[in-house]
């Protein structure tokens, strides 16, 4: 667990729509997968993802099914390299302003912030590491070099999130917790602050 400085603010950031303008998992599949994998890939998943934005099936059973038909058995070294690119390169252009503004004030007040995101590690570790922020984010699982397609552990989602912040920084040793989201799927994460934003409005209630 990590060891706050009395009196700080502990600031969670989602990072999909929060963070960004809009959701990244579909920027970085096409980016990082091969496109003869993308044809065969999106004519599977088609009924899948027809079903999903029609509320049939749940955002964590596609991204399962997404993970396991995109990355199944890529080598780890070429997974790694497309996410140091993709944080690099297709990020900067789809920050929020005012949430990164919000960010630099925490982190000039001395404030641990920190981004809680369902997304792959694999490009949020770069991009929280160049701008000093801790990250907490779901990984794929590796086995002899290649990813297997599955999620190593639960996908950071729901309230996974929760759990994983909780576990991770005593949350009584903050002087506040500040939480910001942009979907029902951030229900949980809000719950932990007393300061909760959605879409870049404070809650009253939850």
């Amino acid at each position: 667990m990590n060891a706050p400085e009395s009196g700080r603010i502990l600031a969670l950031f989602d990072f999909d729509g929060t963070i960004t303008t809009r959701e990244m998992l579909p920027d970085f599949v096409r980016f990082a997968v091969p496109k003869w994998r993308l044809r065969i890939g999106g004519a599977l998943l088609t009924p899948l993802v027809l079903a999903y934005r029609a509320g049939m099936v749940s955002g964590t059973t596609i991204r399962t099914a997404i993970s396991w038909v995109g990355f199944r058995g890529m080598p780890l070294a070429d997974y790694e390299a497309k996410g140091v690119a993709f944080a690099r390169d297709a990020l900067p252009g789809v920050l929020r302003p005012d949430v990164m503004a919000r960010i630099a004030s925490h982190k000039a007040n001395g404030d641990t912030v920190v981004v809680v995101s369902g997304a792959y590690d694999v490009y949020l570790k770069h991009w929280c590491a160049a701008h000093g922020l801790d990250l907490i984010a779901s990984t794929l699982e590796v086995r002899d070099g290649r990813l297997t397609g599955r999620y190593l552990g639960a996908q950071n989602v729901l309230g996974e999130k929760a759990r994983r912040v909780r576990e991770r920084y005593g949350l009584a040793a903050y002087r506040e917790v500040h939480a910001h989201g942009d979907t029902a799927e951030d229900e949980h994460l809000l719950a932990l602050a007393q300061h909760r934003f959605y879409r870049g409005a404070e809650l009253t209630t939850l």
